[in-house]
């Protein structure tokens, strides 16, 4: 592996205290990067390397204000990582409340544009950069368990393929990234669920899984970490997907 693949550049990620985020901030901070984590946990509650800033993604003014901080304090944004997100209710469209779909839809869709949006006009002002927007598999496929996370996802690649087209001419490269079945705390306490319906999901997950395990955060942060770098400098608006196969069958 080239070392200091991302030397130099400034990057943010948001919902990165834990999981996925944190070793996508480490795998950054590893090759070179200056990392910001920007998360809703309270500060005291982040006890990783990089800068911490709390930002409620769901929140213009937190947003913008985390943001214009960030780049007067580090002179640019280079590097957007939008991770922030939620899986929302376990239950059909039909069952779920108003206030439900517009918490999951607030931070896994508006966060996303609210973030690109302050991040790029730093962008702008400093010849470019590379947003990495996290979808899912399930921003690829339909599936009957938690169907607005599905929609929310998709929402995401298509947010994702519109904004590169939109700034590629201004430098900013926007990819998105779809993980399948990872080994996070979440995927733990969801296997930990002793209800039939759980097991049986968690099983089908594996089952239609052709390398049959999961993965790691690690191996999504891999995938981060080329699309930030430029290494993929010809790349915009494209989806890597990191699923053991789960979407080839």
């Amino acid at each position: 592996m080239n070392e200091g693949r991302v030397q130099g550049k400034v990057a943010v990620v948001t919902g990165g205290a834990r999981g996925i985020g944190a070793e996508i901030g480490a795998a950054l901070a590893a090759q070179g990067a200056t990392v910001v984590v920007a998360d809703l946990a309270p500060a005291g509650d982040y006890t990783g390397r990089a800068a911490y800033r709390q930002v409620d993604v769901t929140s213009e003014e937190s947003v913008r204000t985390a943001f214009d901080d960030i780049a007067a304090a580090y002179g640019r944004i280079d590097i957007l990582v939008n991770n922030a997100g939620v899986t929302g209710p376990i239950k059909p469209a039909h069952e779920v409340e108003e206030k439900e779909f517009d918490f999951l839809f607030s931070v896994d869709v508006k966060g996303v544009w609210l973030a690109t949006k302050h991040a790029v006009r730093h962008m702008l002002g400093t010849g470019g950069g590379s947003i990495v927007n996290m979808s899912s598999i399930y921003g690829l496929v339909g599936g009957a368990r938690i169907p607005l996370y599905h929609a929310a996802k998709g929402a995401v690649r298509m947010m994702t393929k519109a904004d590169a087209a939109t700034y590629a001419k201004s430098g900013i490269r926007v990819n998105s990234v779809h993980p399948g079945s990872i080994e996070t705390e979440l995927s733990k306490s969801l296997s930990a669920d002793p209800s039939p319906e759980a097991a049986a999901y968690a099983q089908r997950m594996l089952d239609s899984t052709p390398m049959g395990h999961r993965g790691s955060p690690r191996d999504i942060a891999n995938g981060v970490l080329y699309l930030a770098s430029d290494e993929s400098r010809f790349v915009t608006g494209t989806e890597l997907v990191i699923d053991g196969g789960y979407s080839a069958v």
